[in-house]
This record gives structure tokens, sequence and C-alpha cells, in this order.
């Protein structure tokens, strides 16, 4: 029997829980369309950062499950509030409160089960989307085929259930407290509108508006520091979201008592009263809706920052079909080269030097400077100046470029040169010393790309520099001199296109010299650039990691202690073969990439899966999110459908024709759905914005700052547009004014 009511119920309340059946459906698939992501064994084979897709979808899981349980948890809770005068007359009939709770379970149970194999069925068909977009995105072959993956299923079902059973738990404790006079009054309850202070709380608006300015300009100006300053930014945000709506619905309601220039005009009057009342007993929820469009806002704006940059900037990153590393000068690169020409076609090799302008007496030996002070004043002055010209470049850049700040500044704007020193020893942006190239080999590179080949006369040098931070060093030229064996060089220019500058050729910039001038300079490290007929093989990379044997640090590096067993910080040390100290990656700080053996084709996916753990859980965020919200906005205006037929009736009765109408219900939706979506705007819009203006500035990328939230903008208000133009649509139908 109660079986049989449950099921006449459900089918009663379809149409007006459609969307949240809908959304439940739809957040089925997307859960079970990315969980199986965790499970790829094909994937996790081949890379080993695997686990962090598994990791970052897992924690994205754990916070949809928490709104969808609190989706959840809402939704039986209003329903039950809308239906407790049915429940009431149940009781009144001479049900028991178990039978009425068992009954309301059984109900969002068929509820919950109808949506839970609805969306399995989509989520299979989504699945192969997701997968078909990954495999393209690292450059596999995906064949499309039906996969049931238990441990997948079983998780979906899991984190699905739970949520529901928690959600029946707290109705059934809800139905023990409850009697026939609180089941009767339960609707009224939610319809009361209790206004008192109105006039104090009014003032909350302007309040909440000028605090959101100072937030603004807190972000802005760059205040944010440090991770006590992100917890009061984030608790303030989300305190002024709620004051904001309190504020709103309390000044609509002073401005209709007053009697304001707009309340008579057309339906103003009918409009105002609405959405003050609904604001009133929705204050709370509409800050939550606003929470989660702001989060939504910025999750899928983050996941179009590393998507743009995967498809504009990553492959330029890896110039050069195979390129390798090597600080001992003296390699040959006889094994590297065995291993690719046993695993590929070779089209062109070139094995070369990376250069430093360092006296070849300091090559094998550790200097000292203030310990040639104490022997020799006129030495010592010799090696300063020698040093102090070896990485003249590198000082600048660390005290000039914009993304350092005044890092390596001291106090009175001059560079602190210990630190600099310090942290090129320790392998941070930039080699040890300033990096050369000779011509012959930069023009041989150049052909491998494809580039023109430049030249230079006997007293001029070149800078190739990345794009990224070629419009900062425009008065480097004047600041630095380049020496050749005759004399100083004069500068002929930067060039900018992708040059493997991540530690291979320099880090971010190289200095081009004639060949005649490196007699002058020292070999700094070696480097082999080989040219392949088509693409690498799978595992290119790894072989050629297997042929570097660990080496002992401690042997192979001098560092001079101070008496009191400190590292000594004017300690200048070098490497066994080497120079050593010349691990570097350059300024970028984001996404950055150094490796010793670069293999362009097996390196590209590895980065490519890297970014998309990154990319898929945000872009799940932020849909899961984003439907979700929409889901509250639309079930409570479809729910109360009955009772604004009363009201439309009335207007209908009061001269208004059914165009009319349509046209009050719409300004009704409009003013209801954009309220909160407006401000999630400013909000996540603003932040978006920052947020897109540090990645450009930080990953070079050609992009307007507003470019991603514009985005993101359209595809949110595409799935916006469904889910009102259905609710208009069924408002509409439930209020009989369709013709």
């Amino acid at each position: 029997m109660l079986g049989k009511l449950a099921f006449r119920n459900v089918r009663r309340s379809a149409r007006d829980y459609l969307v949240y059946f809908l959304t439940m459906t739809f957040v089925t698939a997307l859960m079970f369309a990315f969980n199986s992501l965790i499970f790829t064994r094909d994937i996790e084979e081949m890379f080993q950062a695997a686990g962090l897709m598994m990791a970052l979808v897992g924690l994205a899981t754990f916070f949809i499950v928490l709104i969808v349980a609190w989706l959840i948890n809402y939704m039986v809770r209003f329903m039950l509030e809308k239906r407790s005068r049915e429940f009431g007359i149940y009781l009144l009939i001479g049900m028991k409160k178990k039978e009425i709770a068992r009954l309301y379970q059984r109900e969002n149970v068929l509820l919950g089960i109808g949506a839970f194999f609805i969306g399995m069925v989509f989520g299979v068909l989504l699945q192969q989307v997701i997968m078909t977009i990954l495999y393209s995105m690292i450059r596999m072959k995906y064949d499309l085929h039906m996969e049931f993956n238990r441990d997948c299923i079983l998780m979906t079902a899991a984190c699905y259930g739970g949520c529901y059973l928690l959600a029946l738990f707290r109705s059934k404790r809800r139905f023990k407290r409850m009697n026939i006079r609180d089941l009767m009054e339960a609707q009224k309850k939610n319809e009361e509108v209790r206004e008192s202070h109105e006039q104090r709380k009014r003032w909350l608006l302007p309040a909440s508006v000028l605090f959101l300015g100072l937030f603004g300009a807190f972000i802005f100006l760059g205040k944010i520091q440090n991770g006590g300053h992100v917890l009061f930014f984030l608790v303030g945000i989300v305190l002024v979201i709620y004051l904001f709506y309190i504020g709103l619905s309390s000044w609509l309601v002073c401005y209709v008592r007053r009697r304001g220039n707009a309340v008579y005009r057309g339906q103003n009057l009918f409009l105002l009263r609405q959405f003050a009342s609904k604001l009133k007993t929705m204050s709370f929820t509409m800050g939550t809706l606003t929470s989660l469009f702001t989060v939504a806002f910025l999750g899928c704006t983050v996941a179009m920052m590393f998507s743009d940059y995967q498809n504009k900037l990553l492959e330029t990153k890896f110039p050069f079909d195979v390129q390798i590393y090597s600080d001992d000068i003296e390699e040959d690169f006889k094994d590297e080269l065995d291993v690719i020409e046993d695993e590929a076609k070779v089209l062109d090799v070139l094995p070369y030097y990376i250069y430093a302008n360092v006296p070849e007496e300091f090559l094998g030996e550790s200097v000292n400077i203030q310990e040639d002070l104490t022997e020799s004043q006129e030495k010592a002055d010799v090696s300063k100046e020698r040093m102090e010209r070896a990485n003249q470049v590198n000082v600048w850049l660390s005290t000039h470029l914009k993304i350092f700040g005044d890092t390596y500044q001291n106090e009175d704007k001059s560079p602190n040169l210990k630190k600099i020193e310090k942290d090129s020893r320790d392998g941070s942006f930039y080699c040890r010393y300033d990096t050369y190239m000779r011509l012959s080999d930069y023009n041989h590179l150049r052909s491998m790309l494809g580039y023109k080949r430049v030249s230079l006369k006997e007293q001029e040098y070149l800078i190739h520099i990345k794009e990224r931070i070629h419009s900062e060093v425009e008065s480097m030229k004047d600041d630095i001199t380049v020496e050749g064996d005759e004399g100083e060089l004069r500068f002929a220019g930067y060039y900018t296109e992708p040059f493997s500058q991540d530690g291979h050729n320099g880090g971010d910039y190289v200095i081009v010299v004639p060949d005649s001038a490196v007699s002058s300079l020292t070999p700094y490290y070696a480097e082999l650039a080989v040219d392949i007929e088509g693409e690498a093989p799978v595992g290119l990379g790894k072989k050629l990691d297997a042929l570097v044997e660990p080496k002992d640090w401690e042997e192979s590096e001098e560092i001079n202690m101070s008496e009191d067993g400190e590292e000594d910080e004017d300690t200048d040390f070098a490497g066994h073969k080497g120079m050593g100290g010349n691990s570097c990656c350059g300024s970028d700080t984001i996404i950055v990439m150094s490796v010793s053996n670069m293999v362009r084709d097996n390196l590209i996916p590895e980065m490519k899966y890297i970014l998309s753990t990154v990319i898929f859980p945000c872009f799940y965020i932020g849909l899961v999110f984003l439907c979700v919200a929409l889901t509250v906005l639309s079930v409570h205006q479809l729910s109360d459908s009955a009772k604004y037929k009363f009201r439309y009736s009335v207007l209908k009765k009061l001269g208004m024709n059914k165009r009319e109408i349509s046209m009050v219900i719409l300004k009704q939706l409009v003013g209801y759905y954009l309220c909160p979506v407006l401000l999630a705007c400013v909000i996540g819009g603003s932040l978006s914005v920052f947020m897109s203006g540090k990645f450009i500035f930080y990953t070079g990328i050609h992009s307007a700052v507003i470019y991603y939230f514009g985005l993101t903008f359209l595809l949110f208000f595409g799935i916006y547009g469904l889910y009102f133009i259905t609710t208009y649509i069924s408002f509409r139908r439930n209020v009989e004014i369709v013709p």
C-alpha cells in the first residue's frame, strides 16, 4: 500500500521537481565520468603523475559530495515543508508518524534511484567524451568502448547514496519532533515575512558595497601576502555576501514603505513586493547561492587559464626534438646518441658548449674573495672585478624584472649580491654565471628550428631572450658590458623565438658572440641537440634517463666553511669537470619544467596530462556548483507557482491581458535569477581578472585579462539560459498563462 502511494506521489510531484531530478541525473553522470579518470589503467602505467590526477579528482569529489549533500538535504527539507499540510492530513486520518516518515523516505529513495540509474547511462556516454578529450590532449589514440569499472561504480554509488542517506536520516528526526499542528502550519511559517529594524538594517547594503570595494582594493594593491591574509579575505567576503542580501531586502522594504518614485510605475509595486518578500525569506539561501556561483566562476576560470596555456605556449617550451644537458664539459654524448639512433632516424646532431666569462684558472678550484683580500689586495681586486663581470646579466635581471620585485635589492635599491650568489648556487632561477654561446652553434640551432640565420660583425653581440620578459629589458644593453678578445662588443639586438631557455640554452637568456670572441670564455656545460625524423618513440626519454648515473656531490663539490661551521656566503665553488652550480630554470614560476634529457614528443604529453589534472577537476567543480545553485533557484519558483497562480489571476481580473502577465512573469524571474548571479559576477569577475593578470604576467601568454572570465561567462550563461527557459515555460504552464 505504502509502495503504491509513494510511487503515485513521485509521479504527481515529478512536474514540480523535474529540474531537481534532471540535476541529480546530471550530477550522477558527471560524478561517474570524472571518477573514471581515477581508475584509468593505461594512463596509470604511462605517466608517473597519474597519482596526481587521482588525488585532485578525489579532492574535487569530496567538495562536490559536500555540496550535493547540502542540495539533497535542502530539497528534502523544502519538499517536506511544501507537503507538510498533506502529511498533517495523513495524521488526522489515522496514519502513524513512522508510516508517514517511511512513505516520505520511499518517495525520495525512488526519486534518487531513478536519477542514479538514468545518470549512470548518461555517465557512460559522458565518460567516452571526457576520455576522448583527455587522450587527444596527451596525443594518444582512444578507441570508443563501454567500460564499467567496478571500483568506479562503487565509488559513485557510495558518494551518491551517502548524501541521500544523510538527508533522509535528518528528515526522519524532523518527523519525530513534529505534530499535527506543526505540519499544518509549517508552510505558513515558510511564507511569513518578519519585518523588524528595517531602517537600521538597510544600511547594511551600502556598507556591504563599501566593504566589497575595500576587498577589491585589498587584492589589486597586493596586500594578500600570507595565509592569514587569505583567510581574512575569504571570511570577509562570505560575511559581506550574506550582509548584502539582508541589507538589500531591508532597503526594498523601506523603499516601498516610503513610496519611492518607481513604486507606482507599471507593475513595479507588485514586482518589488514579491522580490522583497522572497529576499526576506531566502536571504541566507541567496548568500549561499552567490557563494556557489562565485566558486563555480573561479573554478572554470582557472581551468580556462591552464587550457589556454596548454594550447598556446606548451609546445614552445620544447622546440628541439631531443636536447640533453651535461655539466661535464668532456662529455661526448656517445651513449645517448647510440640510444637515439637505435630508436629513431637522426637527421641532424649538434654537440656544443654554453660558455661563461670566468677566468680559466678558476676552473676546478674554489675561489674565496675574502681569502684573496688577506693575501693580496691587488689580486683580490682583479678577482672581484672578474667575478662581478661574470654574472652582470644575472644581477641586472634579478634586480630589474617585475617578477622579483625588491627580493634581491638592499634598502638603498642596490643589488644584494650575497643573496643573488647564494640563490644561484642553490639552483634558483639563473645559473651561477652569465651564459654565452658562439654564433656558429647559434645559427646551427636556428636552422634546426627553421629560423633564419643571423650575422654578427666581429665587434658585435646579440641576446636571445624569452619573449615574456623582452619588454622589460630594453635598457639592459646600456648597463652591461660584453667584451671580446679585442675589447668591448657592441649590442646588435634581441631575438625572442622559442629557444629552450629553461636551463638548457641558459635560463631566460643567452648572450651570442662571434666565434672569435669565444677564446676569452670558458666552457660552462655541454649540450646536445638532435633533430629526428617524425615523432620520437614512446619511452625514449626514460631510456636516456637510465643512462645517467647518480653523482656523489660530496666528492665533486668543494665547499668552504666558515670558522663557525656554516657555509660561507662569499664562497665560490666549482664542479668536478665543469663549472658546477649551473642548475637553473629561468624566471618562470607557475608552470616550470626543467629536465636534463628533453624529448619533445615524450614531455609534451606528460605536461599536458599534468595540466589536465588541474583543468578537469576545476571544470568538474564549476559545473556541479553551477547546476546545484540553479536547481535551488528553479525549484523555489516552480514550487511556489500555485501561490502565484492566485496572484496572477487577480491581475487578470484587474484588466491585464495574457501578454502583459507573461511580461510580469518574465520580469519577476529575471530579477530573481539575476540577483545572486550579478553579485557573483562582480566578485568572481574581479577575482578572475586579478588571477588572469597574474597568470598572464608570470607565464607570458598573449591573452587579454578579461578573456578567461569572458569564456567562463559565456559557458555559464549558456547553462543558465537553459535552466531559465525551462523554469519560465514551466512557471507559465503552472499558472495557466499559456494561450
